[in-house]
């Protein structure tokens, strides 16, 4: 819970200050992008990671096209060093207790195949942790477990990266409203920001 709390506050923030958090994006250069996406890789490989609001962000961040690719991108290099970390440390993970813990209706399809590891990750929560250690601990194909964690993964951080664009919008056109109408009734005080800035590829 915390994690998430931190994640999305950090997300909420992104999303609050995008002028200048874009502005540090163009100084950054093009390093941004690949920048962005091992961030997400490392952090969407880790068990019980919390890649929602990295998705939310890199929409705020790239904007919806650019983003969906940073995070698509970065979730195919999650899951490749997602099933290396777990073929190497599959023996630090209670897979046996975690299966125990899965809903019946997961435990109808065979550990490792396909349907079930396309159905372990519609579970939120540790759904995700699971998918990845049952496919490295029963050797499911590397291919298969790419595939599967994209198939579930891109849609739903596509659609958070779209979200995260249209926050950013409605903030910052509520911001503007606000402006246009402190300046117009206190035409004395002035607020100074960053211009705003576009990432660009």
């Amino acid at each position: 819970m915390a994690i998430l709390l931190v994640s999305f506050t950090l997300a909420a923030l992104v999303i609050r200050f995008q002028p200048e958090v874009d502005y540090f994006i163009r100084t950054v250069g093009p390093a941004a992008y690949p920048l962005a996406v091992a961030i997400f890789a490392v952090v969407a490989a880790a068990p019980f990671s919390v890649t929602d609001a990295l998705a939310v962000m890199n929409g705020a961040i790239f904007g919806p096209f650019y983003g969906s690719i940073v995070n698509a991108i970065g979730l195919v290099l999650a899951a490749l060093l997602g099933y290396w970390i777990n073929r190497r440390a599959s023996h630090m993970m209670e897979i046996d207790s975690y299966l125990k813990r899965l809903p019946h209706w997961v435990k109808r399809f065979p550990v490792g195949s396909p349907a079930f590891l396309l159905a372990v990750r519609i579970i939120p929560g540790f759904g995700g942790t699971v998918a990845t250690a049952s496919a490295a601990t029963f050797r499911v194909p590397i291919w298969v477990h790419v595939w599967t964690m994209c198939a579930i993964a891109i849609p739903i951080c596509t659609l958070l990266a779209i979200f995260g664009d249209r926050v950013t919008v409605v903030v910052h056109g509520y911001e503007t409203r606000a402006h246009i109408y402190w300046e117009h009734h206190h035409p004395h005080f002035h607020f100074h920001r960053l211009p705003k800035v576009t990432a660009t590829p």
